[in-house]
């Protein structure tokens, strides 16, 4: 497939304040109003986007610059689009504001992880209700003490999701740091350390943490500032417990959030019918 080819330097900007174009084309992920659907799923790994793809009944490449690597389609009739954000919370917090610029309202994190908890396998699913905010991004947003919190509907949807499909999976708190190897515990260059990050893993295992990865915070606080949906959910690569790495449950990892997304969109069904803001179990009836 051929890749959209864009020259910067001709495109015309509203200005510094607003770098997109007069056509709402955003400037870091090339991407424009009617380009993305309102639910989409955001890997880190550019790769990632086609493997997410490679459930939907049809797919359309959308633009790729930079780490963005963006396609829209369907998945079972309901329209959805996944864009990746690379690695760490900047580039995440980008694709979420320039995402919602253009129309995106429903947010989900597809990514991988490592596990702190020893019952957590290499290739189960991991689905965030809350994050520790041990990255900078969110700070440039709001004071410390604000929560990184999921959306309830997206955490339900991402359950049901995994159950339905029969994949292995825990919920509980994440970790989101801004460094892989100091900040997640691990020495850094020629056994670099400080005696910090010796308690790093403890403390945050004693706190009932069960996974590290370096997205998920930023992405809840935003969408939770903005009125947005959020989530997450990451297959396990590895455990820090059991001292294993293996690079399983991508695939599971993309299904499953592909089907959240079906059952999200039918729940959004059932509330506008009811005429309310809030889906809740009952509705159903």
């Amino acid at each position: 497939m051929r890749r959209r080819k864009t020259k910067k330097s001709r495109k015309k900007f509203v200005s510094a304040l607003r770098p997109e174009t007069g056509e709402r084309m955003q400037y870091h992920i090339d991407l424009k109003e009617g380009d993305v659907a309102p639910y989409v799923l955001l890997p880190g790994n550019p790769d990632r986007v086609k493997v997410i793809a490679s459930f939907w009944d049809e797919s359309k490449f959308v633009g790729h610059h930079r780490e963005y690597n963006s396609y829209t389609g369907t998945y079972r009739g309901v329209p959805v689009s996944s864009v990746s954000t690379g690695i760490g919370a900047p580039a995440a917090a980008i694709a979420v504001e320039e995402l919602a610029n253009i129309g995106a309202n429903t947010f989900i994190r597809v990514g991988s992880t490592g596990a702190i908890q020893s019952e957590v396998r290499c290739g189960d699913l991991v689905i965030t209700k809350a994050a520790v905010r041990h990255e900078g991004t969110s700070k440039q947003y709001v004071t410390a003490e604000y929560p990184a919190a999921a959306s309830y509907d997206v955490v339900l949807a991402l359950i049901q999701a995994c159950e339905t499909l029969g994949y292995r999976y825990h919920v509980g708190i994440t970790c989101s740091t801004d460094s892989f190897y100091t900040g997640q515990g691990r020495p850094g260059y020629r056994g670099y350390r400080q005696s910090w990050t010796d308690q790093l893993i403890p403390d945050l295992q004693k706190a009932g943490v069960i996974n590290l990865e370096m997205e998920a915070a930023a992405i809840l606080v935003l969408t939770n500032l903005y009125n947005l949906r959020g989530g997450a959910i990451c297959a396990t690569f590895a455990n820090r417990v059991t001292d294993t790495f293996e690079v399983v449950g991508e695939k599971e990892a993309s299904h499953a959030a592909n089907e959240a997304v079906r059952i999200l969109h039918g729940w959004d069904e059932e509330r506008k019918l009811a005429k309310k803001k809030y889906w809740y179990p009952s509705l159903k009836r």
